[in-house]
């Protein structure tokens, strides 16, 4: 990638465009305020995968 483009992404945490560059010691972040809250938001788990829950009329044997 060429030096003299500056490549910017959205960031994760508020939306505003940030340099996504060796730089921005944050990235793909805008500030240090945004990384700490999207860690913050991880740690308490506030951030999940759903669980799929299987149907009944899958089609599955029952386990005896």
């Amino acid at each position: 990638m060429n030096d003299d483009a500056l490549r910017l992404v959205p960031c994760p945490g508020c939306g505003q465009p940030a340099p996504y560059a060796p730089s921005n010691a944050w990235r793909p972040f805008c500030s240090e305020r945004c990384r700490s809250a999207d860690l913050g938001a991880w740690a308490s788990e506030r951030f999940r995968l759903p669980l799929a829950t299987p149907s009944d009329d899958d089609g599955a044997v029952p386990e005896a």
